[in-house]
């Protein structure tokens, strides 16, 4: 009883060539699924077909042939399907969800199951590519540069080794010789608390590696903190370059709409738990309604005239990056909410920061794809690990940290 149809249960597993065994099994897992749907398909037309041949005559062989049939395409399916949930990473929450509903609707099932393959194969398309590529450069050490990086994340985030804020970045800078960091600040305080924090830990780096400067490459409003500290708390010195990514430095108007609109019991009610939270997960004292108020604009409008230019005194290069959503499509719930909040009161942005607030130092770039959605707030660090198609998120990265080598830093 044993034909092509089983062999398929092995489909893919060994026919690409990666040391990947995440990506060996969904790109098997991809493959299962691809031949499941047509010889399933065809499979019930000829069942249909054969049904009018021989029911009622000899219905028991009808019978028979359809439950072995039914079985082998139940257990293919079943074996392609958990593969790809449980090693794709682009197969989002979302899209899981969706196939788990529509799997035992007809024809919605047949879509979801088309979608899935794709995303699948596109996702191990763009992975091997990427494997490639890294196979011939790195011994380049694209991205060892002269001091170390340190990322800073934003707000209402903390820094963990289960779930990194930064996604896949981190890893693939450290594939091509980046020394990586991290701020380890609180997820969200004032300005002036998480720039103690940030300035204390970058004379921790220093002393650990014996490094004189660190590479700052912030998100949000952790640029805020680190501007504080390099223009307040003296760590101008010890800085040789400033990237700041998406970061309101112009502050957010819709906050000081919000704020002002919003009731006090609410806004107490929804910091208190917020606070009560992030201290049950290890934060030290989260303040999250006084980390709000410092992303107004009337706040920053005040922050941006009592910064000196501490950047430009002790040679530091400045850079700053934003992006901009297309539609609200381009991420999920709450940024899907917040872009229209957002396009009200401040115009174009990604989710949470328009455009006009992101620039700052000698150095400007503006991220506009050309597709349909735009990179969100989130896309720009990888925190959801999306491939979106129009912007590779890890080379960008690499290119960035590879420019901050060639300058010497």
């Amino acid at each position: 009883m044993f034909d092509s149809r089983t062999a398929n249960l092995f489909a893919g597993i060994f026919s690409i060539k990666t040391k990947s065994l995440r990506l060996r099994i969904c790109h098997h897992g991809a493959i299962t699924l691809a031949i499941f749907l047509p010889s399933a398909c065809v499979s019930v037309i000829h069942h249909i077909i054969l049904a009018f041949r021989l029911i009622p005559s000899d219905y028991m062989t009808w019978i028979r042939n359809a439950l072995f049939c039914f079985i082998v395409y139940f257990i293919i399916f079943w074996n392609g399907i958990i593969c790809v949930y449980l090693t794709s990473v682009q197969l989002g929450v979302k899209q899981r969800m969706i196939g788990l509903i529509c799997g035992m609707i007809p024809v919605a099932n047949l879509f979801c199951l088309i979608s899935i393959i794709e995303t699948t194969l596109r996702e191990v398309d763009s992975d091997l590519r990427r494997e490639q590529l890294n196979r011939t450069r790195l011994h380049l050490r694209l991205c060892e540069t002269k001091y170390p990086i340190l990322l800073v994340h934003g707000v209402c985030f903390r820094d963990s080794k289960i779930l990194s804020y930064w996604g896949r970045i981190p890893r693939e800078l450290e594939a091509h010789g980046a020394k990586i960091y991290y701020g380890n600040h609180r997820s969200a305080a004032s300005i002036a608390v998480c720039a103690e924090e940030l300035s204390a830990r970058i004379k921790q780096i220093l002393a650990e590696t014996g490094a004189e400067k660190v590479n700052i490459i912030a998100h949000s409003k952790g640029g805020l903190d680190c501007r504080y500290a390099i223009s307040k708390l003296g760590m101008g010195p010890y800085v040789a370059s400033f990237t700041t990514i998406n970061s309101p430095h112009k502050g957010c108007r819709y906050a000081d709409v919000l704020l002002t609109v919003l009731p006090s019991h609410f806004k107490n009610k929804v910091s208190r738990i917020y606070n009560r939270a992030m201290r049950h997960l290890g934060d030290i004292d989260p303040d999250f309604l006084t980390a709000m108020c410092n992303l107004s604009a009337s706040f920053c409008e005040k922050f941006n005239e009592e910064m000196d230019d501490a950047e430009e005194k002790f040679g530091i290069y400045r850079r700053s990056v934003g992006s901009v959503m297309a539609s609200a499509r381009a991420d999920s719930f709450p940024l899907s909410l917040f872009y229209h909040i957002v396009n009200e009161f401040d115009g174009p942005n990604d989710g949470l920061v328009c455009e006009d607030s992101f620039a700052f130092g000698e150095d400007f770039v503006l991220l506009k794809p050309k597709g349909k959605k735009g990179i969100s707030h989130m896309d720009v660090i990888d925190l959801a690990r999306r491939d979106l198609r129009d912007f590779d998120v890890r080379e960008f990265y690499v290119e960035m940290v590879n420019d901050l080598k060639k300058r010497g830093f």
